[in-house]
């Protein structure tokens, strides 16, 4: 199983890397197909992210393809968010945060799917600091609960809504995930809720993985881009469906 986790974390490493996600939209419905139960998996995802989100953003800072200023304050919000999720995720039916990982997930394809691929050159728009640490808040919240860094629901906003050019909506959304992830992680270990081995042994490949999807990222453009993130999307809410309603 081991050797399994590590392959699997060099799987999920890149991913992170080239979409810009924690990873957890990918990992947690793999590892329920290992038979891990739906809590279990969450965790081992938070741990994964530490891992894939901190370096490949240490990564994208050398490239300058991250640009940190009002992810800054979206960021701190979303730590708020994902410590705060570790004393509400106990109380909430497995059944429940799948609908819910489900329905984010659709949200992301659908935003991405009908939004431009923007270029550099587009003008971005802004918004409050306020308000960019409530909607981090948010989404740190309801991505930590079910087991994600929350980048699926801030790169279409980012892309979508904010015109943000793609590469760097990925690059800000990993960012994201550095703050959420570690903030999960903390309210997790408080309630033990961690698989500290597993974890460990996904993150540690990861690390090679971020490298590959990073390096892969700079070498395509904005448009294939976009149709490649609008592609995971659909593969990830195709598996949880099969997971929630044809499996028993």
């Amino acid at each position: 199983m081991e050797a399994i986790l590590a392959v699997i974390g060099v799987g999920i490493g890149a991913l992170s890397g080239f979409f810009g996600i924690g990873g957890g939209t990918v990992l947690v419905p793999i590892l329920l197909l290992l038979g891990f139960d739906f809590k279990h998996a969450v965790g081992i995802s938070i741990m994964q992210m530490v891992f894939s989100s901190v370096y490949g953003s240490w990564l994208n800072i050398r490239k300058g393809s991250l640009e940190l200023g009002e992810g800054l304050f979206v960021g701190f919000g979303g730590f708020a968010g994902g410590y705060i999720s570790g004393y509400i995720t106990p109380f909430i039916p497995d059944r429940v945060l799948q609908f819910v990982f489900i329905g984010f997930v659709l949200f992301a394809l659908v935003r991405m799917a009908t939004s431009q691929a923007h270029g550099e050159e587009s003008e971005t728009r802004s918004l409050s600091k306020a308000l960019l640490f409530a909607i981090g808040m948010g989404i740190g919240i309801i991505a930590i609960s079910i087991g994600v860094g929350g980048a699926i629901i801030l790169i279409p906003i980012l892309s979508g809504l904010l015109h943000y050019p793609v590469k760097r909506a990925v690059s800000a959304g990993l960012f994201f995930v550095v703050f959420s992830s570690v903030a999960g992680l903390l309210g997790r270990l408080v309630h033990g809720e961690i698989d500290l081995m597993n974890g460990a042994i996904l993150g540690a490949g990861s690390l090679l993985g971020v490298w590959i999807g990073i390096w892969l990222k700079e070498h395509v453009s904005n448009k294939q881009h976009k149709n490649f993130i609008v592609g995971m999307y659909t593969i990830i809410l195709a598996i949880m469906v099969y997971k929630m309603f044809f499996t028993h």
